[in-house]
């Protein structure tokens, strides 16, 4: 009886999971006579936790978290099929996420928080498991690695002010934790099998186990959709595999290797009368975009001691990203030129990636007297040669096809050496509070050489130093066992990155004396647990100097020429504010909901830009896709093993160019990006620990939208969001 009343208990107050607690009396050694060993019945307790993210702790690993906004987000607690992969029901409780959808839901995941560039979320220094997976962090930091949400258990977000420990980028770290195998068994399986709109069809599925001292985990997955765009056609496949060997207790190896792949058709731009015409038409029929990416990596770790662990990781991002495209405005036609009586010659561009990473981390605890410590601190090396050829004449065919009929017009490349120190020791003053100051060192250099058939050679050669060191300190002081004050200042910085100084015409020239991006993020936040729900708000305030862009300048004899430099700073302010929680209890049915809200103003400061015809200043202006309103919410009802969450999300107005073009010019490149209202239905229903059904109808109400007008690939124009779909996934797990 006791345990039943323990197990109620522990149920109803921390709101675990589903579990099985069996107990049995005790046996006394004496008196064996008058006791008898009874076993009880089996009890089982039952609950939904209707919180879905989590900070991370203190200390993690050997990083250090005290003082920083950080979220662990877990997937399968997400009640929402995720074939799609769709960022708006991945991060709804992350507030203030930013949303690109850039080529339809399911090959990427491209989001930004606090007024940054979503582009492939490139202001992230993006991570699985621990192991970056940026592209070229130095030359072009897009994420192309592309795993099925299908195999990841949880999502980490680690705001700007963890940069000291990451590196480079002024959004963070975005950690992508893959599921791992049961160890309790020696072979498992799991399957997850979806079928949708438009076409949708996908399928994933996974091994692993425990054999002695050794662990293994591996997934194959495919996936194929049509797309919700004429000509919007997508292949993606990926694999996966790790291996873990624990030598002893404290000592263990991993070597893993991820790919993934996909080949996207991209249907091209519209103009704005063309979106509202019809936003499933295309302009394009045979453009196509395909990313091939390896990630292999080899991970120690080592507990030295009670109070002192290693860990070393290196890895290597290997592979490549290629399209075939005829690239033009929404208003140039992709037809049969008149004077060859044959569809144009399109053009083949090709990024090789050679990233390699080594990072060496050492977290020790320790005590000066009555004071207590951690100190975390390492060496992370990195060596990138990012080879891009672009502007090949390519075939006149509609197929994915990258053979070249004339050379590469650009064959450059792009390498860095960088080697950067970074330590941080977190003091625990008194038991409440708690301070962290840290440092990061940086020193490298970036060279870019090749040949630009257009361009006098003795301009292109450019070498940029990363000479530099970035300060911080976070701290945070607990108010309650439940409730904290956590804030921080960390300076950061981005890369000069290779788009910024490839000179696109004869016309165009470089600045030689190109600066990095720097500045800082500051935070002050509260959370933790308030009457009963999970709040976490943050006021939160970013500088990002030395941005780039292009001027309008004049050569000696008058004529002018483009002019690629840093043309000034920008600064973001605003407010996170996540509350999620259980609502109500009727009768067996359980009510939990969520808001997630951010308020945003980003403007630039001592800024100028070319117009086309001079040189304009846009001080006060607001920064590109910078929405000052973000909110999602949700409210779910649970039944049993069932649940069903209505999602309601509303993106404000935003402006697609630093000049904030108020009406859209003629072929859709610039101009505002209206405000948008969706709503989202979802259900999960687990029959028994084995099998799980989930379904999601997106877009209930068919919204025509668009999130951004990009300003390059996939090129510059009206890029229609998918409307209203359906898919329904169906996971057995053995």
């Amino acid at each position: 009886m006791t345990t039943r009343i323990f197990s109620a208990w522990l149920s109803g107050v921390l709101l675990l999971p589903a579990a099985t607690l069996t107990a049995q009396t005790p046996v006394s050694r004496k008196n064996t006579d008058s006791l008898t060993a009874r076993t009880l019945k089996q009890v089982t307790v039952k609950g939904a936790k209707p919180t879905v993210v989590d900070p991370l702790p203190n200390v993690y690993g050997t990083f250090l978290m005290g003082g920083k906004r950080s979220e662990a987000i877990r997937v399968s607690d997400i009640d929402a099929t995720v074939a799609e992969k769709n960022p708006r029901q991945l991060f709804a409780r992350i507030p203030g996420v930013f949303v690109y959808d850039m080529d339809g839901t399911g090959n990427q995941i491209n989001i930004a928080t606090r007024g940054l560039d979503a582009h492939r979320s490139w202001e992230n220094n993006i991570r699985q498991n621990g192991v970056i997976t940026n592209s070229d962090m130095y030359g072009y930091p897009a994420s192309h690695y592309s795993p099925p949400m299908e195999s990841i258990d949880r999502i980490e977000l680690v705001r700007g002010t963890g940069s000291l420990q990451y590196g480079a980028q002024f959004g963070g770290m975005l950690n992508y934790v893959t599921k791992r195998a049961d160890t309790t068994r020696r072979f498992g399986f799991e399957t997850n099998s979806s079928v949708g709109s438009y076409g949708l069809r996908s399928t994933y599925n996974a091994i692993g186990g425990r054999l002695g001292k050794w662990t293994y985990y591996a997934y194959y997955y495919r996936r194929h959709s049509d797309g919700y765009r004429q000509n919007s056609r997508s292949e993606a496949q990926a694999q996966f595999a790790s291996i873990h060997y624990q030598a002893n207790r404290r000592l263990g190896i991993t070597a893993e290797l991820g790919r993934s792949s996909y080949v996207y058709q991209i249907p091209g731009p519209l103009t704005d009368s063309l979106f509202n015409q019809n936003p499933r038409q295309s302009t394009r029929s045979r453009n196509y975009f395909n990313p091939d990416i390896y990630v292999p990596s080899l991970r120690l770790n080592w507990q030295l001691s009670d109070q002192t662990q290693l860990s070393w990781t290196t890895s290597a991002v290997l592979g490549a990203r290629n399209s075939v495209q005829f690239d033009a405005f929404a208003t140039v036609s992709d037809g049969v030129d008149p004077t060859t009586g044959r569809l144009r010659n399109r053009q083949v561009d090709v990024d090789h990636f050679n990233s390699y990473t080594s990072e060496l981390r050492l977290l020790h605890k320790y005590r000066l007297g009555s004071l207590t410590g951690t100190a975390a601190g390492g060496i992370q090396v990195m060596s990138t040669d990012l080879h891009r050829q672009q502007q090949g004449q390519g075939t006149t065919g509609d197929d994915f096809d990258l053979t070249l009929v004339s050379p590469f017009r650009r064959d450059l490349h792009f390498r860095t050496n960088n080697i950067a120190l970074f330590a941080e020791n977190q003091f625990q003053l008194t038991p409440r509070l708690n301070i962290s100051p840290g440092i990061r060192i940086e020193n490298g250099l970036t060279r870019m050489r090749g040949t630009i058939t257009y361009y006098t050679p003795d301009n292109l050669p450019t070498d940029i130093n990363h000479h530099f060191a970035l300060l911080g300190i976070n701290g945070q002081y607990q108010l309650t066992s439940a409730l904290k004050v956590y804030g921080g200042w960390s300076q950061a910085y981005r890369p000069v990155i290779f788009k910024d100084i490839i000179p696109a015409s004869m016309y165009e020239q470089i600045d030689k004396n190109l600066k990095d991006a720097r500045g800082y993020t500051a935070e002050l936040g509260i959370s933790g647990q308030w009457q009963g729900l999970h709040v976490n708000v943050t006021l939160f305030d970013l500088l990002y100097r030395n941005r780039l862009g292009t001027l309008l300048q004049t050569n000696a004899d008058g004529s002018n020429y483009i002019f690629r430099t840093n043309i000034g700073d920008s600064r973001n302010r605003g407010v996170e504010a996540l509350i999620e929680g259980q609502l109500a209890q009727i009768g067996r049915v359980q009510l939990s909901g969520f808001t997630s809200t951010a308020y945003l103003d980003a403007r630039y400061t001592n800024a100028r830009v070319s117009t086309g015809r001079d040189n304009q200043a846009i001080n006060g202006n607001r920064v590109e896709s910078t929405p000052q309103w973000t909110s999602r919410n949700g409210l779910t009802a649970r039944y049993a093993t069932a649940s069903l969450t209505l999602q309601y999300s509303y993106v404000a107005a935003s402006f697609s160019d630093a000049l904030n073009t108020a009406t859209p010019s003629a072929n859709g490149a610039v101009g505002p990006v209206p405000a948008y209202s969706l709503l989202d239905l979802n259900s999960t229903w687990r029959i028994g620990k084995q099998l799980t059904l989930r379904g999601s109808v997106n877009n209930l109400l068919n919204r025509q939208y668009f999130t951004k007008r990009p300003t390059f690939y996939p090129g510059p124009g009206v890029w229609p969001s998918d409307g209203r779909s359906a898919v329904l996934s169906v996971s057995f797990r053995l």
